[in-house]
């Protein structure tokens, strides 16, 4: 025991800096082990952690955030702790446990319940998934904060990322909360072209489509799209397309992504553009795939299948965000690659060598 702790003495500085990321991963796991079950969204913990959209898989990706953000600038994080300031000491300690104290209130002291409450009052449509929405929201403030006071402002800038991504989650959770369905114009306006680009794929494919509209009191105007095989007449799907079907929040999300990356990278401004140019047409595909797909399952399953529905809240998002978090990977190993290249082309071969 007494090496367990010679250890962490040892590695405290290590242990420190990294609070940031343990004070967020620590409620996480405790939520995942205990389990607790939700009776607004009916579904215990762990499975919430099995759902991107309305779930707690985004939190996973902000964790990776945050320790990415440690694995590619671990040396330019410089404490601003000083270890003879006991309030500042307190203060960081409250600081990294505030994560899990909430998580603890959330699920087991009534607060859940007390927003879900609120928002029913206040006529918001999906009351049941504001407390999940104002957990985002109170994850990205205490982020900030526990960033600020280890790191000071510094903090704040260098982990810009991970707290803009799970900020925007929380924002983009709380507008479909109370303007569900199509009602959002200023994100509903994209879906038509995206729908009309997947029928033309799915013409492609076999299958005769049909767009049209349909405007509904609480929803909002959607496309309506259906799809018929030509070889197979009763295989068919129809789905009406609202913005977070259609990937619209996975665009926002990687343009926030990209642009926070982006502009902390030293390469031109025409590097940065072609970077952006291509990450943005490649979640664009994607998220029109995406709609491909759950129309083919549809049409061979049926389209209030389970294997619908597992596309539909988990693995159609996640194809997107993966896709989004990766990223900042995908240029950082092309930027090595192309300096690797680069730095062997200037190389002088072995015939300069002999005129020398």
């Amino acid at each position: 025991m007494s090496g367990v702790f010679a250890s962490v003495r040892r590695h405290a500085d290590i242990l420190v800096k990294i609070m940031p990321l343990l004070s967020f991963a620590v409620p996480l796991l405790l939520l995942f082990l205990l389990n607790p079950f939700d009776p607004y969204l009916n579904l215990s913990a762990q499975d919430s952690f099995q759902l991107m959209w309305k779930g707690r898989t985004f939190q996973l990706f902000f964790i990776w955030l945050i320790a990415l953000e440690f694995i590619l600038s671990w040396e330019s994080f410089k404490l601003k702790v000083n270890r003879q300031n006991k309030p500042q000491i307190i203060a960081l300690a409250v600081a990294s446990i505030l994560p899990t104290i909430y998580v603890l209130f959330e699920n087991y002291f009534g607060l859940s319940g007390a927003i879900a409450d609120a928002s029913m009052k206040s006529g918001i449509t999906f009351y049941n998934s504001m407390p999940l929405a104002v957990e985002y929201l109170v994850f990205t403030a205490l982020f900030l904060l526990t960033t600020f006071l280890y790191f000071g402002r510094k903090g704040i800038v260098s982990f810009a990322l991970p707290s803009f991504f799970v900020a925007l989650v929380g924002v983009l959770y709380t507008i479909d909360n109370v303007f569900p369905y199509g009602q959002f114009t200023p994100f509903q306006v994209f879906v038509p072209t995206t729908t009309a680009f997947a029928a033309m794929i799915l013409n492609s494919m076999g299958y005769s489509t049909n767009i049209s509209y349909t405007t509904q009191s609480g929803q909002g105007t959607m496309p309506v799209l259906t799809a018929i095989s030509r070889s197979n007449p009763s295989m068919s799907a129809q789905f009406s397309i609202a913005w977070p079907c259609a990937g619209i929040e996975s665009f926002l999300i990687f343009t926030a992504v990209a642009l926070l990356f982006l502009l902390q990278m030293s390469f031109s401004w025409k590097t940065k553009v072609c970077y952006f140019a291509i990450g943005a047409f490649v979640t664009y595909l994607i998220n029109v795939m995406r709609i491909v797909t759950i129309f083919t399952i549809g049409a061979q399953f049926g389209v209030n299948s389970d294997q619908v529905q597992s596309f539909h809240f988990y693995y159609g998002p996640l194809y997107a965000i993966t896709w989004i978090v990766s990223f900042p990977i995908v240029i950082f190993l092309s930027q090595t690659l192309w300096h690797k290249i680069h730095k062997g082309s200037n190389k002088p071969q072995p015939s300069q060598l002999s005129l020398v």
